[in-house]
């Protein structure tokens, strides 16, 4: 399996065992954060919590994102172990998730990076929202762990961006969780990468990204709605010159 400009629809574990090892440039994906699994106020599996309108209340189409903790641990560095086989030499893996508190307790997502080379650590900062807890300030970020081979350079030039990227979250998107164009386009964007992977593409917006920085990509969702609905989006000329 070594086709680019296509979306996968599968398991991207078992996708990604099936592509060559070192056959991508730069892998670009925001994994589910497990939110459904929550100790506080926010969503829990079966309910909303305080968040009784949220667009996750259903979790996701085939996930209800709602795994015990350290399942979902071993899931997400059993993803990060595959990406990491079919990186290339020069390659990196930008790692978009979200830290939260749990039963008082800040949890940073160390669990799942443990052991990989974290290079950097960049700061997504989002526009503010509403917070029901009263022990901790209002969240107003996300991270993207910056995990690369050896050999990866940036761009010539993209060092003169710093690590806190001011970006607002996307709105127009019948996906319940996706991220914005402008985060994925800054990624591929700061790197000389041909061949762009998202192992949870989603409805599409990595490849959009792709597309738009005159790449090549490669998409995996286990989800059938969401593969059509990237598809749909990628063919869609009216979509892809808006956002050139």
């Amino acid at each position: 399996m070594n086709r680019t400009n296509v979306i996968h629809h599968g398991d991207c574990v078992e996708v990604m065992a099936a592509m060559p090892a070192g056959s991508v440039d730069l892998i670009v994906t925001s994994p589910p954060y497990n939110i459904k699994n929550s100790s506080g106020n926010g969503l829990k599996c079966g309910s909303g919590g305080k968040w009784s309108s949220a667009r996750l209340i259903d979790g996701y189409d085939e996930y209800d994102d709602a795994l015990p903790h350290a399942e979902y641990v071993k899931w997400q560095r059993n993803c990060l172990d595959a990406m990491w086989r079919v990186l290339a030499d020069d390659g990196a893996i930008f790692y978009n998730h979200k830290w939260r508190v749990q039963n008082g307790l800040l949890q940073d997502r160390c669990d799942i990076v443990d052991g990989f080379p974290v290079r950097q650590i960049i700061i997504w900062q989002r526009k503010g929202g509403i917070n029901f807890n009263a022990g901790y300030f209002l969240p107003t970020f996300e991270v993207i762990y910056m995990i690369t081979k050896p050999a990866f350079k940036l761009r010539k030039g993209a060092n003169k961006l710093t690590d806190i990227w001011t970006i607002t979250q996307e709105q127009n998107n019948p996906h319940p969780a996706p991220f914005p164009l402008e985060l994925a386009s800054r990624c591929i964007g700061s790197t000389d990468a041909k061949i762009i992977l998202d192992p949870f593409m989603g409805s599409g917006t990595t490849a959009i990204a792709a597309i738009n920085e005159g790449r090549e990509y490669v998409g995996i969702d286990k989800s059938q709605t969401y593969c059509k609905m990237a598809r749909r989006r990628i063919k869609s000329p009216r979509l892809v010159d808006a956002l050139q």
